[in-house]
This record gives structure tokens, C-alpha cells and sequence, in this order.
């Protein structure tokens, strides 16, 4: 009962009990009970129900409620139209003190282990743009229990660091969390002067808080939904490019072997001689060979488009050695350093990775082929965004950097067929299948000064890139 008057003073008490002991009954009228009634005789409890006291409201205190209800109804609707998170943080931590009257205001939103106040509106600085380690601050303990808090002193709750808010004006504090389970923010309250949060300014700050959730998972449903159709959007343009690039290759790439060929067998008919006539079927074996490896090249981007990508941890470290040693095989008279940094570990599809590799070494192998030693580097660095950038960087002919959006499109070369052979669509193939993964291939050159091309794919979690490296 003490605790009922205590939190609502206004409200009348009615104590039901399965014992009337006289001594019970004159505790509870005498702690602020309106009536007693025994649950076998709860019939009686209309009739106390009519003798209670009214609860009594003062003018001053329906106006600041009813003024805090037509300001929480505005808010939620400046809510319901937010359109990122930004937007949301800016009207919560002014209406969080706006609603409640009070000195100051904070927005937290958690971060991993961490406590970030991102946001506050207040009479003095707080600690926005800080963070903390959850079990050391008040918005941690709100968050990790899910459980609001009312500190009337600061000063004498354990849970509160003094040497954190001495130098602000703060002597009460109420708190929120932001969603209940599995909380991912806190709304703060604070006053500069002792202050017991009424349950009424409690009530509202926790609505404001249901509110607030609703709406940043509103607002993370709509970009997920925009993110899924860009990505189609961006999926739907790769297919029509690649469509056309077909048509391309069937009006002019694949027609010039076949003119080739048709040209040799008409030569044929006319020879005589058995030299010759070996010499041009060894040119129409050529032609049927470019054929075949152009039907191949495309019979696999058009693979890497439908199919389903099975994400794995794959060591591109290991991944490169067996490529380069391939290469190093089949062309034992070659001169060539080859550095690759030791446990680059990418999430990833090992096939597709494995092609997209093979295309990048094929090609700085073939464009080095003149340089004596060839120099072949792959390393892995850490980005600014923290995200794992893979490098194969050679010492080859290079290119115009102007024209490199072109590498990535089928059958676009930068190079003429006769200095270095080549489909044109192994560079395409390396864009689709990075792409497919969310990530990003670019290129950088200049004529004689050797090419490197990199390449990114968002990782689940963050790790440093390797030191050192491993030379073959």
C-alpha cells in the first residue's frame, strides 16, 4: 500500500486479502488503504469501489498532461515519416526533453560492448559523440536488462560513475531503453535539481521510446527493401548488358572465326598439294579453337549469373600459389618474381573465387610476358572503411587509365588480338563474379608502367591484413 500512495498519491487503494486479521487491516488503512474486503466476500467490493475517494487531479497537472499527450501524438507522427536514423535521433532527443520538462537529454544507442551517446539536447554538455563499456554507465545497465530507471540521486546509486557526471550540471536522471527485448537504444532524462520522475513523466518517456522503436525498424524494413531492389535493379542491368554483349559477340566475334574458317575450307578445295593443304588445316584448327574458347567464356559468365553462390572460408593465399604455379608450369622458359602475402582469408565462394583469381594472374602473366624478370605481387590491405582490399599489381605494358571502364565489359580490349591473345571476357567474368559477392573490382594503370587490379568483398567481421608474405 505505502508503495501505491508513494508512486501514485492521487489513486485510492483497495487491499483484498484472504486473511482479516485486525492488526493487517489497521496496517493497510493506516499506510493510505480506502477499504479493506476479504476475498470470500468480494461482493463487497462494489460497495468499496462507490466509497472510495475520487482521485483528484489539480488544474495545473491536466493541463501538463494533456499538453505532454497532444506533444507525444505530434512526435509520433514526425516519426512515422522519418526516413533514416539520423532523422529519428534528431526528433526523439529534442522531444525527450520537451515532453518531460526536463534540463536535459540524451539519445544512446548501443554498439557492440559499448554505450555510444550520439545525441542530446540539454542546458550544459553531456557526453555526446562518447562511448563507454556498457557495465560502466546507466544506459548500459538499462539496455542489458531491458528495465527503465528512476536515480533521484545520482550520487548515491552504485550504478551511476560519479566521476562521469561531476562535471555536468546532473543531479536526477530517469532512463528508457529503446525496444523491448533485446534493447538497441536508450532515452535519458536528466535535472539539474533533485527530482523524483513522476510515473505520469515516466509514462510518457517510455511511450516515446515504444515509438521510436517502431519506427527505426520501419525505417531499417524500407532500406532493406530499397537495398533489395537496387540490388535487383543493378542484377537486371548486368543481364541486359550482357545480353547485348551476346549479340555483339554473335554479329562480330563469333563470325569472325566462322568467316575464317569458311574462307580456309574454300581455299582448300582448291589446293593440290599436301604441305599446303596441312598448313591451312592447322589455321582452321586456330579458328575452331578461338571458336570453342569463346563459346566457353561465355557458356561460364552466363553461369556466374544464375548460380547460387555457397559462401565459405577460402584462403586466396593458397587459391593464388596454385595459379601462379600453373602458369609457371606451362611456360617453364619464363622469368618471373612472385610475392603473395601469407593467410589472405576471404568468406567467399572458393569456385568463383578461384575463376576470378585465375582470369587476374592469366592476365598479368600474359602482359608481362616481355618484361625480364615479370614481377607479380598479391597482397590484402585494410581499408579506411575496414574493409579487406585484395591488390595483383604487375610490372607489364599497362594501359590508359582513361579507358579502363572499358576492361570490364565483354569483348572490350584494350590491346590488339595479335600482340595478346585474348577472348575479352575473362576481366567481365571477374566483375560478375565479384559483384555477385557485393563487392567492388576497379583497375589502375599507365602505358609501360605495369597495371594493378583490385578488388573488395564485404567480410561478416573485420580483420587485420596479413604481414609478411611468401615468395615463389
Amino acid at each position: 500500500v505505502a508503495i501505491s500512495k508513494s508512486r501514485l498519491p492521487d489513486v485510492p487503494v483497495i487491499v483484498c486479502s484472504g486473511v482479516a486479521r485486525e492488526s493487517d487491516v489497521e496496517a493497510s488503512l493506516a499506510a493510505g488503504a480506502s477499504d479493506f474486503v476479504l476475498k470470500d466476500h468480494l461482493w463487497q467490493l462494489v460497495a468499496a469501489l462507490r466509497r472510495a475517494p475520487r482521485a483528484q487531479l489539480d488544474h495545473e497537472q491536466l493541463v501538463r498532461q494533456n499538453a505532454a499527450a497532444v506533444k507525444l501524438v505530434a512526435v509520433v507522427q514526425e516519426l512515422s515519416l522519418a526516413r533514416d536514423l539520423g532523422a529519428i535521433i534528431e526528433i526523439v532527443r529534442v522531444a525527450a526533453r520537451q515532453l518531460t520538462g526536463a534540463d536535459g537529454a540524451t539519445f544512446v544507442l548501443r554498439d557492440g560492448d559499448l554505450s555510444y551517446y550520439v545525441d542530446e539536447d540539454a542546458i550544459a554538455p553531456l557526453w555526446k559523440g562518447r562511448r563507454f563499456p556498457l557495465h560502466t554507465c546507466i544506459s548500459g545497465w538499462v539496455m542489458i536488462n531491458g528495465r527503465s530507471v528512476i536515480i533521484s540521486d545520482i550520487y548515491a546509486d552504485p550504478r551511476i560513475p560519479a566521476d562521469a557526471y561531476r562535471p555536468t550540471f546532473v543531479k536526477s536522471l530517469a532512463m528508457v531503453p529503446v525496444r523491448q527485448p533485446a534493447p538497441l537504444a536508450a532515452i535519458g532524462n536528466y535535472w539539474r535539481d533533485h527530482h523524483e520522475c513522476t510515473p505520469e513523466q515516466l509514462m510518457v518517456l517510455e511511450s516515446l521510446a515504444n515509438s521510436t522503436a517502431v519506427a527505426i525498424e520501419a525505417v531499417r524494413i524500407r532500406d532493406d527493401l530499397e537495398h533489395r531492389v537496387q540490388m535487383r535493379t543493378r542484377e537486371l542491368q548486368t543481364l541486359n548488358d550482357e545480353l547485348e554483349a551476346f549479340v555483339s559477340a554473335v554479329s562480330h566475334d563469333l563470325r569472325a572465326p566462322l568467316r575464317a574458317m569458311r574462307s580456309e575450307i574454300d581455299v582448300m578445295s582448291e589446293l593440290n598439294t599436301a604441305a599446303a593443304l596441312e598448313a591451312n588445316l592447322s589455321r582452321l584448327r586456330e579458328q575452331e579453337q578461338r571458336l570453342s574458347t569463346l563459346i566457353t567464356e561465355l557458356m561460364r559468365l552466363s553461369q556466374i549469373s544464375r548460380a547460387e553462390l555457397v559462401i565459405e572460408r577460402v584462403d586466396l593465399s593458397a587459391v593464388a600459389r596454385s595459379v601462379l604455379a600453373r602458369l609457371q608450369a606451362a611456360h617453364p622458359d619464363r622469368s618471373a618474381r612472385v610475392h603473395i602475402d601469407d593467410g589472405i582469408l576471404i568468406d567467399a565462394d572458393v569456385g568463383f573465387l578461384a575463376v576470378a583469381l585465375e582470369n587476374l594472374l592469366d592476365n598479368a602473366w600474359k602482359y608481362t610476358a616481355n618484361c625480364a624478370p615479370a614481377v607479380i605481387r598479391v597482397t590484402a590491405h585494410l581499408t579506411a572503411a575496414g574493409d579487406r582490399e585484395i591488390r595483383i599489381v604487375d610490372n607489364g605494358v599497362g594501359f590508359d587509365e582513361r579507358f579502363a571502364h572499358r576492361l570490364f565489359k565483354p569483348f572490350q580490349r584494350l590491346h590488339s588480338q595479335a600482340e595478346f591473345p585474348g577472348t575479352g571476357i575473362g576481366l567481365a567474368t571477374v566483375q560478375r563474379i565479384i559483384t555477385r559477392h557485393g563487392g567492388r573490382v576497379w583497375a589502375r594503370s599507365s602505358p609501360g608502367q605495369g597495371s594493378s587490379f583490385c578488388f573488395t568483398i564485404p567480410q561478416p567481421g573485420r580483420a587485420e591484413p596479413a604481414e609478411g608474405g611468401s615468395s615463389a
